[in-house]
């Protein structure tokens, strides 16, 4: 079934209000890479990377490194 614009319209709302939104340049092949080890995981790309930045997050508060 196909969405409808004022559906697509409350979703990009809903998105803008609730998310921040990061651009992320890397060299030329690493997101392959990043992709295989997320589907790896059973991640996606987006879910790996936030829970790598998570965990180093934490780790950063638990021991007051830099």
């Amino acid at each position: 079934m196909a969405t409808s614009k004022t559906q697509q319209k409350a979703v990009q709302k809903y998105v803008s209000t609730h998310y921040d939104r990061i651009v992320l340049t890397m060299p030329a092949g690493q997101r392959d890479i990043i992709k295989a080890r997320a589907d790896q995981l059973g991640q996606s790309v987006n879910a790996y990377i936030n829970r790598l930045i998570s965990e180093d997050l934490e780790r950063s508060r638990t021991n007051d490194a830099p």
